[in-house]
């Protein structure tokens, strides 16, 4: 059987001619492929001005790299005229990938299973949360029994993957079609210049880049989530949406490795974790609009995605300007890691720009919320409540790997600035009013990145005025 997927033209043929001598090497005309492949990156170095001088290197480094490429694409139909007929177009962000990416990652770096004493302490922890916040915010509690409150960071991947995928999926799906546009114009161009004859059909290529770009998301998003995995305390503490239905779930061995310098009990230092899970979850739960309007803003800023010729030329200069073609590739900075570094890297456009500001809005607003519900909900019950806010500020303020993930698949980073006015802003509104009228702003539209600076104005903007005569 062939690695790729299909039956190389004269093998297993009725007249019995073929001698099975490519069994092994897949279709015949893969090597004419890669031949080809390798001719145009000769000729886009030489357009580059970098010197090509020893090809058996370049050979080496192509070979290598687009065989693994072909193997797993052409069976899926990424080659046209390759691969079982009636196959659909690949998932812009393969699920499988991702999953296995960080359960890899979270396998070589290490995880405790969940005990007994884990479960019981994050239990009481609940127990003691879930009134607490019932005085604290009019959002009911989002706590389930059928579901588990505390896993292990293993668990943690599975239960949040799918939730991920969908959050993350728009960004892929806007970068395929930026390459579909792309590989269009190329096409256009290559039909205006008749003279210009390509060694390989354009829709070949095509498939090899969209396989190419969705394996790179993939294992990017897999490496990150298997980073969050070790470092984040539960289920919504990177702010975003990923667990339907929205409910509290903590990571034991996470708060532990987060309060490990901290002189602080345990107990206190659990509550003070299962009031944030608990408040974030019962936002999400009660607000689904919200979640709705994060993923929206995330696909909005994928569907904005344009590749700029200019700029892959001018990256490409940059990256391929210490490779030495006529030296061991041994040693020498690997072009996959250049190709993550911003080869394709997308120009943003005004409306990407606002989508990313709508959302570092909304993330600052979510935290900042959070963060009042937690201090009501403690009022002077928890004495080291300032200190482990002030924990969670200074690890905030760090790139953490939740920053990390904004700041590789969005180009967002969360101010820690914005959060601090966010905070304010909500404190602001609950002592000028009332939690029903803090929780009710929810329901309505979002105060801007401009409005959090002047909390009280944004009140009197958004409140009717009972006698409405002066209007008339």
């Amino acid at each position: 059987m062939s690695p790729f997927g299909f039956t190389p033209p004269g093998n297993g043929s009725d007249d019995g001619s073929s001698d099975g001598s490519q069994d092994n090497n897949g279709p015949e005309d893969f090597s004419e492929i890669l031949r080809a492949i390798q001719e145009q990156m000769r000729e886009q170095f030489e357009k580059l001005g970098i010197p090509v001088e020893n090809m058996e290197n370049m050979q080496a480094m192509t070979s290598e790299n687009l065989s693994a490429l072909f193997s797993g694409m052409a069976g899926a139909g990424a080659f046209p005229g390759f691969g079982p007929a009636g196959n659909t177009p690949a998932d812009p962000l393969p699920i499988k990938t991702v999953r296995e990416t960080a359960k890899k990652f979270i396998t070589a770096h290490g995880f405790l299973p969940l005990s007994t004493r884990d479960q019981s302490v994050v239990s009481s922890a609940y127990e003691i949360s879930e009134v607490w916040l019932n005085e604290a915010t009019s959002f009911p509690s989002a706590l389930l029994s059928s579901s588990p409150s505390a896993v292990n960071r293993a668990d943690w991947i599975d239960l949040t993957i799918n939730g991920w995928h969908r959050d993350i999926a728009p960004l892929a799906k806007g970068l395929l079609e930026a390459m579909a546009d792309l590989l269009a114009q190329a096409s256009q161009a290559q039909e205006l210049d008749q003279d210009q004859e390509s060694p390989i059909p354009l829709d070949a290529i095509g498939g090899l880049l969209r396989g190419f770009i969705s394996s790179m998301v993939a294992t990017q998003l897999g490496q990150s989530i298997g980073a969050l995995a070790s470092t984040v305390t539960g289920a919504h503490d990177a702010g975003l949406p990923i667990l339907d239905p929205p409910r509290p779930v903590l990571i034991p061995e996470n708060i532990a490795a987060w309060s490990a310098d901290l002189e602080i009990p345990q107990s206190e230092v659990y509550l003070f974790h299962a009031l944030r899970e608990g408040a974030v979850a019962r936002l999400f739960a009660h607000n689904p609009w919200l979640v709705s309007y994060i993923q929206s803003t995330i696909t909005e800023y994928g569907r904005g995605i344009r590749i700029d010729l200019d700029a892959i030329q001018r990256q490409a200069e940059e990256a391929m300007s210490g490779f030495d073609p006529s030296q061991p590739i041994e040693g020498q900075v690997n072009l996959s890691i250049e190709l993550n570094n911003g080869i394709f890297s997308p120009e943003e456009s005004p409306q990407q720009k606002a989508a990313l500001e709508k959302l570092e809005t909304v993330l600052a607003l979510i935290d900042g919320w959070t963060d009042d519900v937690l201090v009501t909900a403690a009022g002077d019950r928890m004495p080291n409540i300032e200190a482990l806010r002030e924990t969670q500020r200074r690890r905030r303020a760090s790139s953490t790997p939740a920053h990390q993930l904004f700041a590789t698949l969005l180009g967002l980073e969360v101010s820690p600035r914005l959060t601090r006015e966010a905070s304010a802003f909500w404190r602001t509104i609950r002592e000028e009013s009332q939690i029903e009228s803090r929780d009710a702003l929810w329901a309505g539209i979002l105060p801007s990145a401009d409005d959090l600076k002047d909390p009280k104005a944004f009140i009197a903007s958004s409140t009717v005025p009972d006698d409405l005569s002066g209007l008339i």
